[in-house]
């Protein structure tokens, strides 16, 4: 429990120290195109970001905008028209485009 606590207290204080520790989210996916790089570094495959995207009801990977692994493991899945401003995707890891 200490532990716990000091953890969290130095992650408050310290921007470096919380980047050590906590994981942020991912872009896996960009307007389309799957980024091979992140989803290699992550150990996500192709089809669990297809699964993904069809467990949101999206057909074609072409109308998805952004697939993000969020920072508890779940797949976050914009399409192109619940994108709006893109603003949600902010400080976001996002690799250079790859095939």
């Amino acid at each position: 429990m200490v532990l716990q606590f000091v953890n969290a207290k130095a992650a408050v204080h310290s921007r470096s120290y919380r980047r050590l520790i906590k994981a942020e989210p991912t872009l896996l996916l960009s307007d389309g195109r799957l980024l091979s790089d992140a989803m290699a570094r992550q150990r996500v495959t192709e089809s669990e970001v297809r699964q993904a995207i069809r467990s949101q009801g999206i057909g074609a990977v072409e109308d998805v905008t952004a697939v993000v692994l969020e920072t508890d493991g779940s797949f976050s899945v914009l399409s192109r028209s619940q994108t709006g401003s893109g603003s949600s995707l902010q400080n976001i890891r996002q690799p250079t485009l790859d095939s």
